[in-house]
């Protein structure tokens, strides 16, 4: 694993990522990683049918494409 040092961090930064690491329950080097994960970590993306509550079961039997492509030829 890398190591990572970082120079001249503000003294106010440091209490509040420290404050932030207490509440977490982590160490403050552990605190660092999961912003840092969280921040970098692209989202995986959501398709329309995988969501809850919003109309899943109407999509059931329709391909998504297919729809689109009509929705967009009925407007042109």
């Amino acid at each position: 694993m890398a190591t990572l040092n970082v120079k001249n961090l503000p003294d106010k930064l440091y209490r509040k990522l420290c404050a932030r690491a207490r509440r977490h329950r982590r160490s403050t080097a552990q605190e660092i990683i999961q912003i840092l994960n969280d921040v970098l970590e692209e989202p995986e993306p959501l398709s329309l049918l995988d969501l809850r509550g919003l109309g899943k079961e109407a999509w059931r039997d329709i391909d998504a494409g297919e729809h689109v492509e009509r929705e967009r030829a009925a407007w042109d």
